[in-house]
C-alpha cells in the first residue's frame, strides 16, 4: 500500500492524505514520471517492494517541474517522513540547500554526491555496465556501426555513451560508433517522437544496434528500433520484454536495490557515499527468456570474463565524470 502525495499545480502545497503515518518513508520521483519503463520505475518498484514485504506504507509525489523540487523536500521533511529518497541527481542543489535545516530527517539522493551529515548518496559506475552492453552490441553487429541516444546531454549521460563506446571497440576497434543526445533541458526525458527522429537518423548512418540512456525517450528509441530491424538496448530497468527477441539486452542499473534498501534501513540510513558498479551488482546486463535467442555461447563468456575483469581491477574503464574525456568516442 502507498501514500499517494499530489501537487495541486506547479507551485501550490503538496497535499498531504489524511492519516499518513508521519514516520513513513517517501520517495520523489524526477521528471519523465514514475512509469517511465525505466530509471523512476525501477525506483519506484524498489519502493513497492519493500512495501509488500513489509506491510507498510510511503509517501510519493511526481514531480510537474524543477520548482518543485526543494518544496517536496520540505513539506515531506515537515511532515515527519523519514528517510526521503530523491531519485535524479537533479535533486543536489536543493537537497544542499535544505538539509541542514531538517537535521533529524534523513536524505538519500540517487545519482548525486550531497555532502551532509543526515545525507546518504548512492551513485553508480554506470560506465561499466554500458561497457558490457557495448562489447554485446559489437558482437551482434552486421554493418560494424553501433549506437547511442542519450537524453539530456549532461556528464553523466556521456559516462554512459563513453563506456559503452570503449565496450564495443574492445571486441572491434574499427567500429563506428555514433552517438546524439535528446536535447539541453529536462524535457530531454520525455520526448519519445524525437527519439524515433534519431534513431532513424542513425540507421541511415548504417547502424544496426542502438543503445538508449533517455528516460522516457528510450521508449520511442526502442519502438524504432523494433520497427526497422535494429536491435535495441534498454537501461535502467530490465526492458528486454518491451520488443521479445528485439532488445538485445539491458544495461540494469538497480536503483530498484538503492531505494529497498533505503526504506529498510529506515531512519538507520548511514550517511556517506556508497558507489555501486559490477562487483558490487550495482550494474549489470540483463538475460532472460526475452534475449536468449539473441545471446549466443561466445556473447555469454566474454561478458562473464568480462566482469570477473571488472571486478577484480583487471579491466579498468574509463569515467567520463572523473576527467570529462571520452577517449573512445567523438561528441
Amino acid at each position: 500500500m502507498t501514500l499517494t502525495q499530489t501537487f495541486l499545480g506547479a507551485t501550490a502545497a503538496l497535499a498531504l492524505s489524511a492519516g499518513a503515518a508521519m514516520a513513513d518513508p517517501a520517495i520523489i520521483f524526477d521528471l519523465g514520471g514514475k512509469f517511465d519503463k525505466s530509471f523512476n520505475e525501477s525506483a519506484f518498484n524498489g519502493a513497492t517492494r519493500w512495501a509488500e514485504e513489509t506491510g507498510g506504507t510511503f509517501a510519493e509525489v511526481e514531480l510537474q517541474s524543477d520548482a518543485q523540487r526543494e518544496q517536496a523536500l520540505r513539506r515531506f521533511a515537515e511532515s515527519g517522513a523519514n528517510p526521503i529518497v530523491m531519485a535524479g541527481f537533479s535533486f543536489a542543489t536543493p537537497l544542499t540547500d535544505i538539509a541542514g535545516d531538517y537535521p533529524d530527517t534523513k536524505f538519500v539522493i540517487i545519482d548525486a554526491v550531497v555532502e551532509a551529515p543526515n545525507v546518504k548518496s548512492v551513485v553508480f559506475n554506470e560506465e561499466q555496465g554500458s561497457y558490457l552492453v557495448g562489447m554485446l552490441a559489437a558482437m551482434a553487429s552486421q554493418t560494424g556501426t553501433v549506437s547511442f541516444v542519450g537524453g539530456m546531454d549532461i556528464p553523466l549521460i556521456r559516462k554512459f555513451a563513453c563506456g559503452y563506446a570503449e565496450g564495443a571497440k574492445s571486441v572491434n576497434p574499427d567500429i563506428t560508433v555514433i552517438a546524439n543526445m535528446t536535447g539541453t533541458t529536462p524535457a530531454a526525458w520525455n520526448d519519445p517522437v524525437k527519439g524515433t527522429e534519431l534513431t532513424l537518423a542513425q540507421k541511415s548512418q548504417g547502424s544496426d544496434v542502438v543503445f538508449q540512456a533517455a528516460g522516457g525517450t528510450g521508449v520511442g528509441v526502442l519502438q524504432a528500433a523494433a520497427d526497422n530491424e535494429m536491435l535495441g538496448i534498454g537501461v535502467d530497468a530490465n526492458q528486454n520484454y518491451m520488443h521479445p527477441g528485439q532488445v538485445l539486452t539491458s544495461m540494469l542499473k538497480r536503483v530498484d536495490v538503492a531505494v529497498y534498501d533505503a526504506f529498510t534501513a529506515g531512519e538507520a540510513v548511514e550517511p556517506g557515499v556508497a558507489a555501486l558498479g559490477v562487483a558490487e551488482d550495482g550494474v549489470g546486463v540483463a538475460m532472460d527468456e526475452f534475449n536468449a535467442e539473441l545471446i549466443t555461447p561466445e556473447m555469454t563468456t566474454a561478458i562473464e570474463t568480462a566482469q570477473a575483469g571488472i571486478a577484480d581491477g583487471s579491466i579498468a574503464v574509463h569515467d567520463y565524470m572523473s576527467d570529462e574525456s571520452c577517449p573512445s568516442l567523438t561528441f
